[in-house]
């Protein structure tokens, strides 16, 4: 059994082994995966966090030890909360602007140095200290953290996101670990049938006319959601749907809400 580490900011997940082939995710800086398969070009790959599986070009894969993989499996992962970060690798000139969600493993906090595999790089940047309590709160912070970035089907990152890479990115920084996809998501948490009864931070669930879930998106208080629809935005939601404020007409056909967080 073999497993592998993304050492650069974004490494694309796709559905098939081609360059052409749809984007079905992102694997972050730091985030480890299992290889199911491999060939000359390409390399399948299921990711620890998640289990979500996808090709990647086999140039990007980056092999680890199993004496590393046990004790990066063992530790609580150290997430990067700002929009950006910068890490060096040593004995390299060159840096890596890294994204938020990206993990730092083995991450001393005093000498801000990490080891990815054979490879030991330091933190350049900050760690965003948001000094909030409250874990609704913290959901909302970085949920709008996101605000403007473009829809992005796969998407995981501040250049671009979709809205269950949003909603699963938010909640890991938070330390709540969703599955990938919105339709995975909807099976977890506690069923609310009524907005009125919705707290910042609990997830509503969209969908078409067969009852597929479609879409999913973060409530900000009573009537607000924030979700990827074209952009990260703000919009209003009733017990019918999501009105897009730009378009004035409803978008999106709410199914149910569910709250992850247990107060």
């Amino acid at each position: 059994m073999s497993f592998g580490i993304a050492d650069l900011s974004l490494i694309p997940m796709r559905s098939e082994k081609s360059d052409r082939s749809e984007m079905i995710s992102q694997i972050l800086f730091g985030e480890m995966y299992q290889v199911l398969e491999m060939d000359e070009k390409w390399v399948y790959v299921r990711l620890i966090h998640d289990g979500n599986e996808g090709w990647i070009d086999r140039k990007m894969y980056v092999p680890v030890s199993d004496e590393y993989v046990v004790k990066y499996r063992s530790e609580s992962p150290m997430l990067t909360t700002e929009v950006f970060n910068i890490v060096i690798k040593e004995g390299d000139y060159g840096n890596k602007l890294i994204v938020a969600g990206s993990v730092l493993p083995f991450f001393d906090a005093i000498t801000k140095k990490m080891r990815l595999g054979e490879d030991v790089y330091t933190l350049v940047s900050k760690m965003k200290d948001v000094g909030i309590d409250s874990l609704r709160d913290l959901i909302i912070e970085y949920a709008l953290m996101y605000y403007n970035t473009p829809y992005l089907w796969g998407g995981r990152s501040p250049y671009g996101i979709d809205c269950s890479g949003l909603v699963q990115i938010v909640y890991r920084m938070a330390g709540i670990d969703l599955p990938r996809d919105a339709a995975d998501q909807v099976n977890g948490g506690q069923d609310f049938s009524f907005v009125e009864e919705a707290l910042p931070g609990d997830l509503a669930f969209f969908g078409d006319d067969t009852g597929a879930i479609t879409h999913v998106g973060i409530i900000w208080e009573q009537n607000r959601i924030i979700h990827a629809s074209g952009r990260v935005r703000v919009d209003k939601i009733d017990h019918q749907g999501i009105f897009n404020e730009d378009l004035k007409r409803y978008t999106h056909n709410l199914k149910v809400i569910k709250r992850i967080i247990n107060d």
